[in-house]
C-alpha cells in the first residue's frame, strides 16, 4: 500500500513534468497501447498484482484533487469566482473559462517546481538511475518546499496539535499528510481575504447607484441593473485582469 501511494504521487507530478518536457523538445507524445486480458488465475502473486492495479486505478481518480490541493490552483479559482460575483456578471466568464485560466496560471507559477521534479526525480527514474522510493523522495521535496513557503504557522500548528505526531523541531520534519491540509486552509483564507478586498470597490458603486436611484424616486428600477455597466467600465479602465493576475502571481512565495 505504501509503495502504491508513492507511485501515485509520482505519477501526478511526473505527468505535469513530462508534458512540459515534450513541449520544450517539440516532439509528439506517443499514444500508448494497452491490452487487457481477463481470465482465471490460481497464482497468489497474480491475484495480488491484479488487486494492486485495481487499487492504483481507483486512487488515480483522486489525481485532480491532489493537484488542486497542492498547487496554487485553489487560491486562483477562489479569487476568480469572488471577482465574478463582485462584478455581478452572473455566468460570465463561465466556469470552464475561469478553471482554464486558473490552470494555465498555475502551470506558470509552478514551472520552477515542475522543472525541479523533472530534473531531479523523473529523468533519473526513467533512466533507471534511482528507485521508486528515491524518486518519490526527490519529487515530493520541491512540492513540500512550495507548500511550506505559502502555509501559515497557525494552520500548521493546528494540524500538529490535532494529530498524534510530536512537535517537530523544524518544518522539514513535518509529515506530508499534516502539511497538505494546513496548506489547503491557508490557501482558502488567502483566497477569501483577496475576495473581500475585491468586493469593496464594486460594493461602493452599488451603494452610490442605489442612493441616486432612491433620491430620484426610481424605486422600481433594480440598482444592480444600472450599476453593472459602471462596474464593468471601472474594471476595464483599471486593467483589472492585469492587476489581479499579476498580484496573485506575486502573492506566492
Amino acid at each position: 500500500m505504501k509503495s502504491i501511494s508513492k507511485i501515485f504521487f509520482l505519477l501526478i507530478f511526473f505527468i505535469a513534468a513530462g508534458t512540459d518536457l515534450y513541449a520544450q523538445q517539440g516532439t509528439s507524445i506517443p499514444i500508448p497501447k494497452i491490452d487487457f486480458n481477463i481470465g482465471t488465475s490460481s497464482n497468489p502473486e497474480e491475484v495480488s498484482s491484479t488487486l494492486q492495479l485495481l487499487l492504483l486505478l481507483t486512487i488515480l481518480s483522486l489525481a485532480p484533487s491532489i493537484l488542486i490541493m497542492t498547487t496554487s490552483f485553489l487560491r486562483l479559482i477562489i479569487v476568480f469566482h469572488f471577482l465574478r460575483q463582485a462584478l455581478g456578471t452572473m455566468q460570465m466568464p463561465p466556469n470552464q473559462l475561469l478553471a482554464g485560466i486558473a490552470m494555465f496560471v498555475t502551470f506558470f507559477i509552478m514551472q520552477p517546481t515542475i522543472n525541479n521534479v523533472n530534473d531531479n526525480a523523473l529523468q533519473p527514474y526513467l533512466n533507471n538511475e534511482i528507485t521508486v522510493d528515491s524518486a518519490y523522495a526527490r519529487g515530493i521535496k520541491p512540492v513540500r518546499e512550495f507548500m511550506l513557503r505559502n502555509v501559515r504557522d497557525e494552520d500548521l500548528q493546528l494540524f500538529i496539535s490535532l494529530s498524534s505526531d510530536t512537535q517537530p523541531e523544524k518544518k522539514d520534519d513535518l509529515s506530508t499528510m499534516t502539511l497538505i491540509p494546513a496548506f489547503v486552509i491557508s490557501e482558502l483564507r488567502a483566497g477569501f481575504v483577496i475576495g473581500f478586498f475585491l468586493f469593496i470597490p464594486f460594493l461602493m458603486i452599488d451603494m452610490i447607484v442605489g442612493s441616486i436611484l432612491m433620491s430620484m424616486g426610481m424605486m422600481m428600477l433594480p440598482p444592480m441593473l444600472v450599476s453593472l455597466p459602471f462596474k464593468i467600465l471601472l474594471f476595464i479602465l483599471v486593467d483589472g485582469w492585469n492587476l489581479i493576475i499579476g498580484s496573485l502571481v506575486r502573492s506566492f512565495g
